[in-house]
């Protein structure tokens, strides 16, 4: 479940600094490199959205927390 977190929060990071530029700058990361295939683009939104529900629920089954290192 660690290895799913810390997956998660990497996705959710990019795809957070991605927002970041398309608000700042109106220039949007995602698109810039898959824009030519759109199918691409769409998996990239959806693992990010996927991510966040991920981190969203995952402290339900871990107890309460949410763990990227061997500490508990």
């Amino acid at each position: 479940m660690r290895v799913a977190n810390t997956i998660a929060w990497i996705i959710l990071i990019i795809g957070g600094l991605n927002w970041l530029l398309v608000g700042l700058f109106s220039w949007n990361l995602v698109e810039a490199i898959f824009g030519t295939v759109p199918v691409l683009v769409s998996i990239v939104y959806s693992l990010v959205g996927l991510s966040a529900l991920w981190l969203i629920f995952s402290p339900i089954y871990g107890q309460g927390k949410i763990s990227l290192w061997n500490r508990d």
